[in-house]
């Protein structure tokens, strides 16, 4: 490999100008293995998050980051293999009812997955609640339980996309998190290092979103499908509302019960709704058109995937969730329609009641979290009750109680308006 100097990618990048693919691989491999130091990463990701990077450069990012690693292939498997990647909300379980789902239908859903940071839930917290349920796979493991179950839901070993690791955190703490380059990399570097034949995104957009408007959450869509179509994954988006929280359970065992009643032919019909559009679009991809999708929730296929899926690593699908000790109502102030709901202070309160952690390192409560009683567009009276907190500590309610101030309006002379899920498809 050639040798370069750190400082003076830096400054190329800092004035405006491209990387070569040879300058791309150098600084990855290089700051993977400490040659490149943490703070000369920080520089280089501030300039980019500056000046910004074209299709080539970020495509160059991603494969360097991948070469940094491990990648898994399904040679052996003889089902075709799809995937989907959320990029993060509130109450947004779909995962949960989505990989059974898929895996009813014979395609096969390896789904490497991670856990919550600040008021967006990560799925494996949700399994975690479920009593034996282990997120830890072996590579064997995990293929045989593709081959025998057709899904897996598991936590990403250390070995793929190393140098993603690395840079991730140090986003984290420099102000460089959004930098649509970097996101896009983080991402596609992880997806295509697990080896799907397809991908479908799904790029949340509005104030529970990591992305709050709907043309920065295009370019994001736009950057990532290419990014997988270069590397030969068959790779599409879809743009979903995040402007008020996904469903009426927010914290991991609530989410889980309430992905249970989706497999059941029940639960709320916004996450019906979208799950069935990513199953839809991730068979779509895998070759899977003159399907049924909706038919396989109401049947029990999707449950007993799900049994099975969730019994292959460890869990027992029929004990008990976790329950908060302690609860708290919120009423309705006044009789009205429900206009507006924020998915950020209702995941922000859910965080604080206990659901999700501020370090990486932090504990959680599995029973913490809120259920909503009413939705966008109900009509409510006052004194009805619109949230119930649940906490196993008192002591966190007041901070709850003031992150939810402002975060839902009640209008009397409104005409509840009806919520548009589905806000955008991108196919390259």
């Amino acid at each position: 490999m050639s040798e370069f100097a750190a400082v003076e990618l830096i400054m190329q990048k800092r004035e405006k100008g491209e990387l070569s693919t040879d300058e791309i691989n150098w600084l990855v491999a290089n700051y993977t293995s400490g040659v490149v130091a943490d703070e000369q990463m920080s520089a280089m990701a501030m300039a980019i998050l500056l000046n910004g990077m074209n299709r080539r450069e970020i495509k160059d990012l991603t494969m360097a980051m991948i070469a940094s690693g491990e990648t898994l292939n399904y040679a052996g498997l003889a089902a075709p293999t799809s995937d989907k990647h959320s990029t993060g909300g509130v109450g947004d379980k779909i995962t949960l009812p989505l990989a059974p789902l898929v895996a009813a239908f014979g395609v096969a859903v390896p789904q490497l997955s991670g856990r919550g940071l600040g008021h967006t839930g990560g799925t494996l917290d949700k399994l975690e609640s479920i009593k034996g349920w282990r997120a830890s796979l072996t590579n064997a493991e995990f293929h045989r339980q593709l081959a025998e179950v057709g899904a897996v839901i598991c936590a990403a070993g250390d070995g793929l996309a190393p140098a993603d690791k690395k840079l991730y955190a140090l986003r984290d703490v420099t102000g460089t998190v959004e930098a649509i380059p970097l996101i896009a990399s983080s991402i596609m570097s992880k997806k295509i290092a697990e080896g799907t034949s397809s991908l479908v995104l799904d790029v949340k957009v509005g104030s529970g979103a990591f992305m709050k408007n709907i043309d920065r959450a295009r370019e994001l869509a736009r950057v990532m499908v290419q990014l997988g179509q270069d590397a030969g994954v068959n790779t599409s988006a879809l743009l979903t509302d995040m402007s008020t929280p996904l469903g009426l359970e927010i914290g991991n065992a609530l989410e889980v019960k309430e992905s249970v009643e989706v497999l059941a032919g029940g639960g709320p019909a916004d996450v019906v709704e979208l799950t069935i559009e990513l199953a839809r679009e991730m068979l779509r991809l895998a070759g899977k058109t003159d399907v049924d999708v909706a038919a396989a929730l109401k049947d029990g296929r999707a449950m007993d995937k799900w049994r099975q899926m969730i019994s292959a690593q460890g869990g027992d699908p029929d004990a008990e969730l976790p329950i908060a000790s302690e609860h708290h109502l919120v009423l309705a102030p006044n009789d009205g329609v429900l206009t507006q709901l924020d998915a950020l202070q209702v995941g922000t309160a859910s965080w604080r009641l206990g659901a999700g952690r501020a370090r990486k390192e932090d504990p959680i409560q599995f029973g913490a979290g809120v259920t909503l009683h009413a939705q966008l567009g109900s009509v409510v009276k006052a004194g009805q009750p619109l949230m119930t907190l649940h906490t196993d500590e008192t002591d966190r309610f007041a901070r709850a109680i003031e992150a939810l101030d402002g975060s839902f309006k009640i209008e009397a002379a409104a005409t509840p308006a009806p919520r548009k899920i589905l806000l955008d498809r991108i196919d390259g």
